[in-house]
């Protein structure tokens, strides 16, 4: 193999490592941020939160789909910083791990497993599992979320679990 050869692989490698590394970062700022939105026992005030919705909003491509199943579905930035404007519980801690990233140019895709405490509007502790299969473009040379779609494995009281009884 040439010289000249294996320096172009070794770069694109390096590409799809940082372009990976990337795709984390933003997952990270996205849970940062929409976590951002309460304060200890509910959302903070309308004030505080229209900031915070427009950076999570500008984490999304113009077209992108935000998918959260029962907790509502929106395409399109304008109506995700409308959605993240409007907190549907009082507490939210996403833990997003096991990301399997797959890049492709200036597409890919993700999958993360979700782990969230959260409290209810009813102020009922809970725990909330699932996956996020996300897909992302590359934009101006910045990663953004393209979709987002949440399937949650279960939804249960805190003091219950998980399992049935």
């Amino acid at each position: 193999m040439a010289e000249q050869d294996m320096l172009e692989r070794l770069a694109m490698r390096v590409q799809a490592l940082e372009d990976a590394e990337a795709i984390r970062r933003l997952k990270a700022r996205y849970a940062e941020l929409v976590d951002s939105r309460y304060a200890k026992a509910a959302p903070k005030p309308a004030g505080e939160i229209a900031p915070i919705a427009a950076e999570i909003a500008a984490l999304f491509t113009e077209g992108a789909v935000w998918d959260g199943g029962a907790l509502g579905l929106c395409s399109g930035r304008d109506a995700i910083r409308e959605r993240m404007a409007a907190p549907t519980l009082h507490f939210s801690r996403h833990y997003f791990v096991n990301p399997d990233i797959r890049v492709a140019g200036d597409h890919a895709r993700g999958r993360w497993e979700l782990l969230a405490p959260c409290t209810s509007r009813e102020n009922q502790p809970m725990w909330m599992a699932g996956v996020e299969d996300d897909e992302y473009e590359r934009v101006g040379g910045v990663w953004l979320h393209a979709r987002m779609q949440l399937g949650v494995h279960f939804f249960a009281p805190h003091e219950r679990g998980w399992a049935k009884r």
